[in-house]
């Protein structure tokens, strides 16, 4: 599955860039909200992504690298979120924020920074419809991609399968062509690109190329 990171279009021209995935064969739109203090940037805010909702035909899959997260369960509840992505490493009463997610009734995810081991996930894996694993440090689009993310992603899809969990594996941040195979090949389900897919000289094709790993 592929959900091109909204993070790379092209703010002045959103509606276009939005039209172009409505009519490619992306799966998911992946909506990164960032608040300057859990990540060291802003990308935008509700007032945006209320139009982006209006114009997407692809479920949104919205990750959240922000402080206390649950704050804003209603805000992303009413965009018609998919799936909301939470950071382990923002959420102290994680498992009580993952009810929460799936009370509201959107799927619940967590995300991992690099540095953040799989094994604190052994707990809650029962509890998450998918985990996403940073293949950079969050914050910034075009990152240099961490090599052990790959290994990471394996580590996880062996958890998954001895805990009998089905949660889905995705991957953000640098991924392209290249990793992607790799990171498919280690277990990988969804992968998220933002500057591989916008910066390609054809968006559409480089999203099917994407997908099809």
């Amino acid at each position: 599955m592929l959900s091109p990171s909204l993070l790379a279009a092209d703010f002045a021209h959103l509606a276009k860039d939005v039209d172009m995935i409505n009519r490619s064969e992306a799966d998911w739109l992946h909506i990164d909200i960032m608040d300057g203090v859990f990540v060291p940037n802003i990308s935008y805010g509700f007032p945006v992504l209320k139009h982006v909702a209006r114009l997407t035909q692809k479920p949104l899959d919205v990750h959240l690298m922000i402080v206390q997260p649950e704050k804003f369960i209603p805000e992303i509840k009413a965009l018609g979120a998919h799936v909301m992505n939470v950071h382990y490493e923002a959420c102290p009463h994680l498992h009580r924020v993952l009810q929460q997610i799936r009370e509201a009734g959107m799927h619940p995810a967590v995300t991992l920074n690099p540095s953040t081991p799989v094994c604190m996930l052994k707990d809650i894996i029962q509890d998450v419809y998918m985990v996403l694993l940073m293949g950079v440090n969050p914050g910034f689009g075009g990152q240099k991609f961490i090599e052990h993310t790959v290994d990471k992603v394996a580590e996880l899809k062996e958890l998954i399968t001895v805990t009998g969990s089905e949660a889905l594996i995705e991957v953000d941040g640098g991924v392209n062509l290249d990793t992607g195979a790799r990171l498919v090949a280690a277990g990988a389900d969804v992968l998220v690109s933002g500057s591989a897919v916008f910066r390609a000289e054809d968006p559409t094709e480089m999203i099917r190329a994407l997908k099809n790993l």
